[in-house]
């Protein structure tokens, strides 16, 4: 099965090229890449993506609900996901995770970004596995993981299917884990383990 960092966008800009054919570099837009040098810079640089994992809060600020993408892959299958994308040349990391969160769970999930986020860890995507906790077949990624809450409504865009609500218990699950790509499933323990709900 391809495991890809997904991060497909509507403006054209989309990063799985087993998808989509992305449309030729635009001189008006220097941070789109054309189909052959995104595969060049992905065979000479590691790649600077966000993930998001959007949650639900109370009213003291304790999370309740994370949400998870589910969608299909070009082979049929199901697997869960989070919010993820690529960092563009000259865009702030707050302005990615924005963009990115707009782009997977709609304009409406109206997220809460802090002016200055901070990573609740780093992950590295290595194209053979083994390397660490998460891979990726295309391409060495090196990801600033975020939890970002949202307080709107979250209607899936792109390729996801659905964002399913868990409970901090569920999204720790081996069930969960199991359903997640790229070793994504650590990378939501690890969330739950810097906000102290691991159990």
């Amino acid at each position: 099965m391809a495991v890809r960092t997904p991060d497909p966008e509507p403006d054209g800009e989309d990063d799985d090229l087993s998808q989509f054919s992305e449309l030729p570099a635009d001189a008006s837009n220097p941070a789109w890449l054309s189909e052959f040098e995104l595969a060049e810079a992905r065979r000479r640089l590691p790649m600077l993506y966000v993930e998001a994992i959007p949650v639900r809060t109370d009213g003291t600020g304790q999370v309740t609900e994370l949400g998870i993408l589910l969608r299909s892959t070009p082979l049929g299958e199901m697997t869960r996901t989070i919010v993820s994308g690529r960092v563009r040349f000259g865009e702030t990391v707050r302005d990615a995770l924005f963009r990115h969160i707009e782009n997977d769970l709609g304009p409406m999930a109206f997220p809460l970004l802090p002016p200055q986020p901070l990573p609740f860890t780093v992950a590295e995507y290595f194209p053979l596995p083994g390397v660490s906790a998460y891979h990726d077949d295309r391409q060495h990624a090196v990801s600033l993981a975020f939890v970002v809450p949202v307080t709107g409504t979250c209607e899936p865009r792109q390729d996801a299917l659905e964002v399913t609500w868990f409970s901090p218990e569920e999204a720790a699950s081996d069930a969960v884990a199991a359903e997640m790509e790229g070793g994504r499933g650590t990378l939501i323990r690890n969330a739950l383990a810097s906000l102290g709900l691991l159990r």
